[in-house]
């Protein structure tokens, strides 16, 4: 029986990848800062989005009861 090998997490940055275990330990500090700086932009987007939303609704609603 043939064991399963793991493999080995890779990295991919701009279309290139890259083995964990050849990066430096500043490197993967790097690449952990920029994949959480990547979630808290698509969260900051979604908050604009849901803001903008509620602006909207609450604009409306005040055009509403001045007309």
């Amino acid at each position: 029986m043939a064991k399963n090998k793991k493999e080995e997490p890779k990295i991919n940055i701009d279309g290139k990848d890259y083995k964990q275990s050849d990066l430096k330990p500043e490197q993967i500090d790097m690449v952990n800062h920029v994949s959480d700086l990547d979630n808290k932009l698509r969260n900051a987007n979604f908050n604009l989005v849901q803001l903008q939303g509620g602006r909207n609704f609450f604009m409306s609603l005040l055009k509403e009861s001045l007309a």
